[in-house]
């Protein structure tokens, strides 16, 4: 839907309506750059004073706020959230794919469910399901035997390796991988030995994956995303990785094999995560961390130093590397200090 009257966005969001509940709203904006046909919000108090010169039709605010505004206005706990409830409800983001294009190849075996869209020259086969409402976008490969559930969208380009299973109302971007193999490989004599990788890719319901994203299918048992995980742009998920329910993780993220990521994490971008870990539900990483032991109790975590002038970073590495034998002599302070403490006595 591409225009809600303000009386009907609160009924959706179940929000206090204050001012003209007639006012046809066709977009959102900020409240900069709004204009009278859209809806705008304010999500931090610090900036209030642009409400006084907004040309918002309607703004999204908390109780608080609005003691501070005499304008249109849908009243929420939460502002934040009641942008994204309006931006989806007035989205004009396009189908992937409408009805099934002749260029599409889509083998007999291929089951399709009521409404599907294939896109130009994608690939279905033999062996697929595809659920309801599916959408494939164009070039997409749609591997032997994959499973995709009802109502989830694939843009452009993305490609389902044989016997991956995507859940119901997943969204994928352009360039996703899913079921490549996983990086094992036995060595001998320098010769790398490849390893078949038997297992397979579980995305389970509410999953989206960004764009370029690659998910390893498992050596033996399969690499599973649990319900409502977020995975940014260019995120590397390795073999038999578990990514626990409504994680999300921040794009340029490197997993390495068989960690387990607990439920409601955050991870941030840029962040590598050695293999064999297992991290506690609830952990909040900041990106660019390393992260090489399992981490047991929930919390924040970082490893990155803060951004320096690169004068004084360059003095400090130079103190980096002289760690070692500053430690030593500290020790051995220590120990005259102790011996003359003992003389002393």
């Amino acid at each position: 839907m591409s225009k809600m009257t303000l009386a009907q966005l609160a009924s959706a969001l179940e929000a206090r309506l204050q001012g003209n509940g007639d006012t046809l709203i066709e977009g959102v904006a900020t409240l900069e750059s709004a204009n009278d046909t859209q809806i705008a919000f304010l999500a931090n108090s610090k900036y209030r004073s642009q409400l006084d010169s907004t040309a918002a039709g309607a703004v999204i605010l908390s109780e608080a706020d609005a003691e501070h505004f005499t304008g249109n206005a849908l009243i929420l706990a939460n502002p934040y959230l009641g942008y994204a409830q309006v931006a989806q409800l007035l989205d004009t983001t396009p189908a992937s794919a409408e009805g099934i294009h002749p260029s599409a190849v889509i083998d007999a075996t291929a089951e399709l469910g009521d409404g599907v869209s294939v896109g130009a020259n994608a690939v279905i086969e033999p062996g697929a399901v595809i659920g309801d409402q599916v959408q494939i976008g164009a070039g997409c490969v749609i591997g032997r035997g994959a499973q995709i559930g009802a109502g989830t969208k694939l843009w452009a380009n993305v490609t389902l390796y044989h016997e991956v299973i995507i859940g119901r109302d997943c969204l994928l971007h352009s360039g996703v991988v899913v079921g490549s193999d996983g990086f094992g490989y036995a060595n001998e004599k320098g010769q790398w030995v490849k390893i078949p990788q038997l297992g397979s890719v579980r995305v389970a319901d509410g999953v989206e994956i960004g764009a370029n994203t690659c998910i390893d299918r498992g050596a033996l048992d399969d690499t599973l995303i649990e319900e409502g995980v977020i995975l940014d742009n260019l995120v590397q998920i390795a073999h038999n990785d578990v990514i626990g329910a409504h994680t999300a993780i921040a794009g340029a993220t490197v997993l390495a094999g068989s960690t387990k990521i607990g439920k409601y994490c955050i991870i941030g971008g840029n962040s590598a995560i050695a293999g064999h870990l297992t991290i506690a539900d609830g952990t909040h990483i900041s990106g660019m961390t390393g992260v090489t032991g399992n981490i047991k109790e929930k919390g924040l975590y970082a490893s990155p130093p803060p951004l320096q002038e690169a004068k004084q970073w360059r003095k400090n590495s130079v103190r980096m590397r002289q760690l070692d034998d500053m430690y030593r002599r500290l020790r051995e302070l220590e120990k005259q200090m102790a011996e003359q403490a003992t003389d002393h006595d």
